[in-house]
Order: C-alpha cells, then structure tokens, then sequence
C-alpha cells in the first residue's frame, strides 16, 4: 500500500475549504476527513477554527440546508431528519430552528401524496390491514404518528 504524503496545516485548510466551497458540510464531516487525510488532533483543531471563523463551515446554515434537502428530495420526515442531524452532531438548537422552517400545509401535502402512492401498491385483504401498513410506511420515511393519522382519515373522505 502506497504511504500518503503528510499535508501541512496550511494544505490541509486550503484543501478542505476547497470541499467546503463546492458543498454544504458540518463539522464532523470535515473531521472525518482531517482525520482521513491523517492530521494530528491539534491541527485539526486548528483547521476546524479556522473553517468556522471564515465561514466555510456554519452549523445552522448547514442544519438549515439539509433539512430543505432532505424533506424536499428525499421526502423524509422531521423525525428521521432529527436523528440524521444528531448522527452528525448538529446541536439540537440549529436542528429545531431548521425543522420549524418546514411549512405544516407543505409538510401534511408531502405525506399525503407519500401515502397515496403507497397505497396504490399495497396488498391488504381489509382497510385495517392496508392502514397498519400505510402508517408502519409513513413511520419508516419519519413522519410523526399524528400526521400520519389525519392524511389517512383525509385519504378516506376522498375515496367515499
């Protein structure tokens, strides 16, 4: 296995404000990267100080950024984003600030077409058993019980 060449500090912050410049990133996904590059615990102190005072990285800029990614691209709900943003660290202040931005008309509207879609590929023998799998669908995509519950009470004014 070729050895890497050992990057400066200096090289290290260029490089990682290079990635930093083309994407949205957080602090420990930078970090995983310092550390990927193989940069002592001091340095890499010191590159993530200095990413942060120059604003390359911003932690509620980034939360706020993949909160509108994930809900709008992926169609994921506030929970499973919750839990994606505290795997990566995010301080539980941006992560609500973020989540709060979503549009309750826009968030119901997402579900609902989620569910409805869902629906037209689900097998069930009885209404009961197509509504537990609608809800156990919606639970696994992050939507909140209650928000489940009322588009599919919705769902049925619509089909009667």
């Amino acid at each position: 296995m070729q050895k890497m060449k050992e990057l400066t500090t200096q090289e290290a912050f260029n490089k990682a404000a290079a990635c930093c410049s083309g994407a949205e990133y957080c602090l420990s996904d930078i970090q995983k990267k310092l550390d990927k590059w193989g940069l002592g615990a001091a340095q890499q102190k010191e590159v993530l100080t200095r990413l942060q005072a120059e604003k390359f990285i911003d932690e509620a800029r980034f939360s706020r950024c993949f909160v509108r990614d994930k809900f709008r691209y992926n169609q994921w709900g506030r929970i499973k984003i919750m839990q994606a943003l505290r795997l990566k660290n995010i301080p539980d202040t941006y992560c609500q600030e973020a989540l709060a931005e979503i549009e309750e008309e826009e968030y119901l509207c997402v579900l609902r077409k989620l569910l409805q879609s869902k629906s037209r590929s689900v097998k069930a023998v009885s209404d009961y058993e197509r509504n537990g799998k609608l809800i156990r669908f919606g639970l696994s995509r992050g939507f909140e019980m209650n928000a489940i519950t009322r588009c599919l009470h919705v769902e049925e004014e619509d089909f009667t």
